[in-house]
């Protein structure tokens, strides 16, 4: 899910070179290792299958297993930091819709 993707050009010492920092909105920013990317990349998808079958029930369950996902292999990125996010994802009370209208071609979670 690419809700929403920016090119920050940073190198930001506390998520290193390979890693990226995700924003979960109204919560917080995480420092997530490229490693990770791919656990999250499966996550995604079963949110973008939710979401192309108009599947409610399935929707919700999958976003909030993403964000859990994002919780539990990130690491909490200093909340005075001004460093920009590299995604940003909605809140787990969003609905399909407004998950919908944040979708790229590669997800909320390009790759």
């Amino acid at each position: 899910m690419s809700a929403t993707a920016t090119d920050s050009g940073h190198d930001d010492a506390g998520k290193g070179s390979d890693g990226l920092i995700i924003r979960i909105l109204g919560e917080g920013q995480y420092d997530v290792s490229a490693d990770a990317l791919t656990h999250l990349n499966e996550l995604d998808s079963a949110v973008e299958a939710a979401i192309e079958a108009d599947d409610e029930a399935t929707f919700r369950p999958a976003l909030v297993a993403l964000l859990d996902g994002v919780r539990t292999v990130g690491v909490a990125h200093a909340a005075d930091s001004l460093d920009e996010s590299d995604l940003i994802l909605p809140p787990d009370d969003a609905s399909i819709e407004e998950v919908r209208e944040l979708l790229a071609d590669d997800g909320l979670i390009p790759g």
